[in-house]
């Protein structure tokens, strides 16, 4: 039987770790220092509890990482004061450098490190989440096959440790961003009675702007006048006391496309202007 252990089973972090135990995989947890509410959720979920977290590194061959980003590194530091030497995957939503800074602590006492990455709501019945896994080739197909047949989906990216976290950070920045654009949006639109017809504009549309790649030039060339129409929108919600950041940071983005007024572009060509030039960096 693999025995897996979860630091720390949230709402996420307990949903994916049943799945493992629907393979017939011992879960552990530890309850040292965790709510009566993450107590409940482990109990429902029937993971096994752990005396510590020395026991529960001692006993697992892999360990899950999953829990707020902020603590991400600090568990990593935990997890390698007791010298384990299992697989430990990072299942957190942190930047590359910080996936390498988990590794290097991680790593030193013979672990093998993962790096993955958690894309959609906890798993249950009728919801599926998908996994990406990078690392170390070996280490891949034994945490890809704890899921085999599950409502958690992994797949194995090509190259190292950073792979994942990058894919996750890519995909967040877009997505918690939007929603939270999308709320400035409404209040603005609510102050001035024109919610309905917002929503009524928005739901017009029937795809995703992430998935509208073919459209990012457009947005490169358009952008000498669409920069200083976010303008218009930042001093709009200042009027009506709204944040302003969204809009001026758009704005700054759209500057470094100043140049390419109407012009016609590749999408990798516009892509490669949003890097910063030899110019801009700090000397």
């Amino acid at each position: 039987m693999t025995v897996v252990g979860v630091l720390h089973p949230g709402s996420m972090g307990a949903a994916v770790a049943a799945q493992a135990g629907v393979n017939g995989a011992e879960v552990l947890w530890c309850p040292a220092g965790r709510s009566s509410a993450t107590k409940e959720r482990a109990q429902r979920h029937g993971l096994t509890t752990a005396s510590d977290l020395g026991e529960l590194t001692e006993r697992a061959d892999v360990i899950l990482s999953i829990c707020p980003p902020a603590y991400a590194e600090d568990v990593a530091v935990e997890v390698s004061a007791h010298s384990f030497t299992g697989i430990y995957v990072d299942g957190n939503a942190i930047s590359p450098a910080s996936m390498a800074r988990v590794h290097a602590v991680v790593s030193r006492t013979g672990a093998t490190v993962v790096d993955g990455s958690l894309i959609g709501s906890p798993p249950s019945a009728p919801k599926s989440t998908r996994l990406y896994l990078s690392g170390p080739a070996d280490a891949l197909t034994p945490v890809a096959s704890l899921f085999t047949g599950t409502a958690v989906q992994a797949h194995s990216l090509p190259g190292g440790i950073g792979r994942a976290s990058a894919l996750k950070l890519s995909y967040s920045s877009y997505q918690k961003a939007s929603r939270v654009l999308a709320a400035v949006a409404y209040a603005l639109a609510k102050d001035y009675g024109v919610e309905g017809e917002l929503l009524d504009i928005s739901q017009g549309r029937t795809t995703n702007y992430l998935a509208e790649t073919a459209y990012i030039p457009k947005v490169a060339a358009r952008s000498w006048r669409w920069g200083p129409e976010m303008g218009e929108v930042a001093d709009a919600l200042r009027e009506a006391g709204l944040p302003t950041d969204l809009a001026e940071a758009s704005a700054a983005v759209m500057s470094r496309w100043d140049d390419l007024r109407d012009s016609s572009l590749s999408t990798p060509e516009a892509l490669a202007q949003l890097h910063d030039s030899p110019d801009d960096e700090p000397g």
